[in-house]
């Protein structure tokens, strides 16, 4: 470690037992009780012993405080998108829940159904059609990605849908979800 590596640590050690309590007070302000004020006060501290050439600091509150907002509005975030995930995860049980075992046994034929109609596409047709509905890629990104013009993916579209509108006037996928829904 050199002299200014430590210095600098000695310095933000410093800081840490001047300002921690302090940053942990304001923190509660906006987390109330959470566990989550030390781990965002400790990890305020941590990025400032990680950032690298930092100049003396004049208001050491005020970039505290910042960083710690900053890992705040990253800890909701992270909370948002966990209860997000959660939602979509009990959704599909209940969906699974509520379809019965009949209901699964027409499900499976219906997607086998839909499987062999998509097989008898020629290769890039399919390829077409599985990369616009599966992977959710754009007309332009397919088009990259098979070789071929967007003019080609919008006619390969075309026939594809009408492929599989053929199949679902002969088996009604819509209504056998619709109904188990």
């Amino acid at each position: 470690m050199s002299g200014t590596d430590l210095s600098h640590r000695d310095h933000v050690g410093g800081l840490f037992r001047a300002h921690y309590a302090w940053l942990c007070a304001r923190l509660r302000r906006y987390l109330g009780a959470s566990p989550s004020v030390e781990d965002i006060a400790a990890e305020s501290f941590l990025q400032l012993l990680e950032s690298p050439g930092l100049t003396p600091i004049r208001e050491p509150r005020a970039l505290l405080t910042t960083i710690a907002h900053r890992l705040i509005f990253q800890l909701w975030r992270r909370r948002d998108l966990e209860r997000q995930h959660l939602e979509q995860v009990q959704h599909v049980d209940q969906q699974q829940e509520a379809l019965s075992p009949e209901g699964q046994v027409q499900l499976i034929q219906a997607l086998q159904g839909i499987e062999r109609t998509l097989e008898r596409l020629p290769g890039k047709v399919r390829a077409t059609f599985l990369m616009s509905r599966i992977d959710g890629l754009t007309y332009p990104q397919i088009a990259a990605r098979l070789g071929i013009s967007q003019r080609s993916v919008s006619d390969y579209m075309t026939r594809s849908q009408a492929q599989c509108n053929r199949h679902s006037a002969n088996q009604p996928l819509n209504a056998l979800t619709r109904r188990s829904a």
